[in-house]
């Protein structure tokens, strides 16, 4: 058995789903290929592929393996490239998981110039806010903005801070007061960010020292721009990342409120596995994001 002609089949059969694209793409029978990923399946002993007479599907298993197949095959096509190419060649795929509203207000524009000056390398962008697990996700870099990060395993890679900025809208304020003092806070409609370490209990540094207070959250959502539209509609009084917030105090749409009181900044952060050497894709991606977000 080969065991790496088996795993490319059974990747490029999971790719175009179905056994018969695949066997023509690799210019083999389709009972060729079928036979190659039963003999993986029984070498891992675990099914990968559910078949039926019309379709086939992962197992939580197969999704697993597929993600991990596909790393080492890139790892190993990118190895071979750079020993006959040089080393300054980086191909292969990137999967990097990033938060949605960073992505949309930071990371694209960044993600262009990137793919520009490597243009042998293919980037599989995931968006979600949660914290998933970079191993058995299968990715290769995850961003993540945090005030603290929890012990890991993982190798932390700071690429930035970002400012919490308390605001509203003038419509808001101008029909519910603003507030002067934190304790000024409870009398209003407060929004809070459902995925934050303690939602709708805020820790605030100031001149007379910290304060914590419980906002009165009455809405709540798991997106920061999900909660940068409620206040632009003056739904409330609540706190956005400075990369959305900034443009909108610039144009006058919301207004910063208690300026002397701050949330502690968070930390962006490149966080990739540590069990393996730096791949070269993994390293060039870290440090153009670095480069970018340092220079002013």
């Amino acid at each position: 058995m080969d065991l790496l002609a088996n795993m490319r089949t059974f990747r490029r059969v999971v790719e175009r789903d179905s056994f018969s694209k695949a066997a023509e793409d690799l210019g083999q029978s389709t009972a060729a290929v079928s036979k190659q990923v039963r003999q993986l399946e029984q070498r891992l002993g675990t099914l990968l592929l559910m078949r039926t007479t019309r379709r086939m599907s992962l197992t939580d298993a197969g999704r697993a393996y597929f993600n991990e197949c596909c790393r080492l095959l890139d790892e190993l096509e990118a190895l071979e490239r750079s020993m006959t190419q040089g080393s300054d060649q980086v191909s292969g795929r990137l999967r990097v998981n990033a938060p949605l509203s960073f992505s949309h207000k930071v990371l694209s524009p960044l993600l262009a110039k990137f793919m520009a000056r490597y243009p042998q390398l293919n980037v599989e962008l995931t968006l979600d806010d949660r914290l998933l697990d970079v191993v058995s996700e299968g990715f290769d870099v995850s961003l993540r903005i945090r005030a603290e990060l929890a012990d890991s395993s993982l190798i932390a890679r700071r690429l930035g801070e970002v400012e919490q900025i308390i605001c509203a809208s003038p419509a808001y304020l101008q029909a519910r007061g603003t507030p002067r003092t934190v304790a000024d806070l409870h009398s209003h409609d407060c929004l809070a960010y459902r995925l934050a370490d303690h939602p709708g209990h805020w820790h605030l540094e100031g001149p007379q020292g910290s304060t914590s207070v419980d906002v009165p959250a009455r809405f709540s959502a798991d997106n920061s721009l999900i909660l940068g539209d409620m206040l632009l509609a003056g739904a409330g009084i609540g706190a956005l990342p400075s990369f959305i917030a900034q443009p909108l105090l610039e144009r006058g749409e919301l207004v910063r409120i208690l300026p002397d009181q701050q949330f502690a900044k968070r930390g962006i952060y490149a966080l990739y596995p540590s069990n393996r050497h730096l791949q070269q894709k993994v390293r060039v991606f870290v440090e153009f994001l670095a480069e970018a977000m340092l220079t002013p």
